[in-house]
This record gives C-alpha cells, sequence and structure tokens, in this order.
C-alpha cells in the first residue's frame, strides 16, 4: 500500500471531525476568539518540540510561500467555515459548500500544470453528487444570511487556493518547523479579526475545553500534517478529491453522537461519493476490470 492509502483514512476520520466540534464549542465562544486560543495552543505544543529537536528552518522566500498558504490552510479556512456556522449557516450546508473545492482545484489545476483525465473529472461530478445526496435531508435553512454564504464561499476558495499555492510554491518543507510559521501567521490575523470584530468573552464550560483540546492536538496537528503529507505525496487533484469524503463522515458521526436520522438517501450518497473518489484516485486497475473493459 502507498502512502496515501495509508493515511488518507486516518486523515479522512480526524478532518470530519471539524464540523462535530463546531457544534460542541460555538455556543461558548466567537469564532475569532476560539481560533486564536486554538492557533496559540499549538503553538504551545509545537515550539518546544521543534526547538528540542532543533528542526531546520526554511530560508529566503520560502518562508513566505509557507506563510501564505499557512494564512490560507488555516486562518481562511477555517475562519470561513466557523464564521459562517457562527452567523446561522447550518453545518451540513456548509460541509456542502466545502465538497465543492475539489471541482474547483480541478479546474485550476488543469488551467495550470496538472492534467486532468476524462475518467478524473467523471470522478468528481459523482463526488459531488455524492455529497449533494448526503445532505439532501440534513439542509435546512433557516437563518441563512448574505454574509454567511459568502464566509463559506470564501472558506472554500481559501482552501482551494492554498491548495494548489502549497503545491507550486512550497511542496517540500519541515513539516515541524513550517507548521510554526504557519499557525503564527494564522493566530496573528486571528488577533486582529477578533480585536476589531468581536468581545473575546468565552464561557470555560465542558463541551468548550474538549472542543478546544480536540482542535488542537487531532485536527490542527495531527490532521493538517497528514494533510501536508498526502498533498506532497500526490497531485493536487488526487489530494482534494478526498475532501468528498468529509461530509458523508460527518453524517456518520453526527448519527452517532447526536441520533441523526441516517436514510437510504444518505447511504446511497456515501457509495456514490466513494465511488467519485476511486475513479479519481484509482491509477490503475486490477487485471479482471482491464480485461472486462477490454472486452467491451
Amino acid at each position: 500500500m502507498t502512502i496515501t492509502q495509508w493515511f488518507a483514512p486516518i486523515f479522512i476520520v480526524i478532518w470530519s471531525t471539524g464540523f462535530i466540534i463546531a457544534r460542541y464549542g460555538m455556543p461558548y465562544s466567537e469564532p475569532m476568539t476560539f481560533l486564536a486560543i486554538r492557533f496559540a495552543g499549538v503553538l504551545l505544543c509545537m515550539i518546544p518540540v521543534v526547538l528540542w529537536l532543533k528542526a531546520p528552518w526554511p530560508r529566503g522566500k520560502q518562508i513566505w510561500h509557507i506563510a501564505i498558504a499557512g494564512a490560507l490552510f488555516q486562518f481562511g479556512y477555517l475562519g470561513g467555515v466557523w464564521a459562517a456556522v457562527k452567523q446561522g449557516m447550518p453545518a451540513g450546508l456548509a460541509a456542502l459548500i466545502i465538497g465543492l473545492q475539489p471541482i474547483l482545484t480541478a479546474v485550476f489545476a488543469s488551467l495550470v500544470a496538472e492534467r486532468v483525465t476524462p475518467r478524473q473529472w467523471l470522478g468528481l461530478l459523482l463526488g459531488l453528487t455524492g455529497v449533494a445526496l448526503v445532505l439532501y435531508a440534513k439542509l435546512h435553512i433557516d437563518g441563512l444570511s448574505l454574509v454567511s454564504t459568502l464566509l463559506a464561499f470564501g472558506a472554500m476558495l481559501s482552501i482551494t487556493f492554498g491548495t494548489l499555492y502549497q503545491k507550486r510554491y512550497c511542496p517540500s518543507f519541515d513539516l515541524r518547523t513550517g507548521s510554526v510559521i504557519q499557525f503564527s501567521i494564522s493566530l496573528v490575523l486571528s488577533v486582529i479579526m477578533m480585536l476589531l470584530f468581536e468581545t473575546r468573552e468565552v464561557q470555560w464550560t465542558t463541551p468548550m475545553i474538549g472542543a478546544m483540546l480536540w482542535g488542537i492536538l487531532p485536527i490542527s496537528i495531527g490532521a493538517m500534517s497528514l494533510w501536508f503529507i498526502l498533498l506532497r505525496k500526490g497531485d493536487a487533484t488526487k489530494v482534494s478529491s478526498m475532501m468528498y469524503l468529509v461530509p458523508p463522515s460527518t453524517a456518520l458521526m453526527a448519527w452517532i453522537l447526536f441520533d441523526e436520522i441516517l436514510t437510504p438517501l444518505i447511504l446511497l450518497g456515501i457509495l456514490i461519493t466513494m465511488l467519485g473518489v476511486l475513479l479519481v484516485n484509482q491509477t490503475t486497475w486490477p487485471a479482471w476490470v482491464k480485461q472486462r473493459i477490454s472486452r467491451t
């Protein structure tokens, strides 16, 4: 098995919990305040490790490239999603909008360098169809506003351009020091937004503390490191296509944790989504499949 095949399922499970902790944490904190504390917590964990291990630091322009990619990945994506949810957008609808990201990544990647095959386009469209089916019965647009819609689409654009930017300008760097740079710039931007637009009040309830700790350790440190590894090993289109599995995975988690209904339509959407991801990522087919294709 390749490194992508080993790490991808772990990444999907951890990354999918992002919308779950939003449900736990958002009632007790404003989005930029939450993210500022979260980014500061990540740095408190990582800086001593980096200094102790004497990890190599990037030099010159690479520092700026890493910082820009980090601002798009961390501040732009997370800030947009969490602010949209805080503004009243349902988490399911936010996930659906973010689910458009692989299509946009494929379009821009095909314009820049990577060739997207017809089979991959089919897989991407199937993935989008599966995401739509999974969330169809879950969407409740009460309280939906233009502001929350723009924030969600801004988050989708941010992670799209962050994926392409990092793949093009800084595909390889030490994950330890690189992460410190990326979380540092995201912390600065979050603090600025927090001071300008929020009250900075936090209710330190048990759900809030749990959401914060989970956001710092498994998601910000664990899942983001896996994302960078996957992006380094695979092309942007293939890696981004895995994001299609996040909304179905989130639906499964919500069913287990919150007793949300898991209908046959959702199960069908999950199967279609998995087929779409397979079409995008499968570079070689088993012999029996090749024989069946040649006969037809």
